[in-house]
């Protein structure tokens, strides 16, 4: 269920404010539930406003912009840094505690994209996994005997 209109907020926080009423009266009087009165009334002392916030969204991306010129040089000077390092250091250096997501949602704002490449290339001549029996068997960490 979305946000309940304007008219009705406008006339409960008038009832409240103006006509003198509680919140809990002014709830049952415009049959809605306390809870709602309450937050309505709470937001026109504190905002001076009743409209209702914005729904969803990307909410924190500010903190990780206001450190964007830290973070855009940090990639020109060390392009290796995984996601969880940049975190490291942006919170060593600049106090800022991010999780890799967010600098994962950064870079794909600012089109920082990253490779990932092997750190050895894959032989053709001689196996890349160890086989301790010898026997042939594709064996893994997970199999068991």
């Amino acid at each position: 269920m979305g946000p309940l209109s304007l008219d009705l907020r406008r006339r409960v926080v008038a009832a409240i404010r103006e006509g003198g009423m509680s919140c809990r009266a002014a709830a049952r009087q415009f049959k809605l539930s306390y809870a709602s009165a309450i937050r309505w009334a709470q937001a026109t002392r504190e905002r001076g406003s009743f409209a209702p916030l914005t729904l969803g969204g990307d909410t924190r991306s500010r903190r990780v912009e206001a450190h964007a010129d830290y973070l855009l040089r940090r990639r020109r000077l060390e392009p290796d840094l995984t996601l969880a390092e940049i975190c490291a250091r942006l919170e060593r250096t600049r106090g800022e505690k991010v999780s890799p997501s967010m600098i994962w949602r950064f870079c794909d704002r600012h089109d920082i994209t990253y490779k990932v490449s092997r750190r050895t290339r894959a032989s053709r001549t001689a196996p890349t996994c160890s086989n301790v029996d010898g026997d042939g068997s594709t064996v893994n960490s997970t199999s068991t005997r």
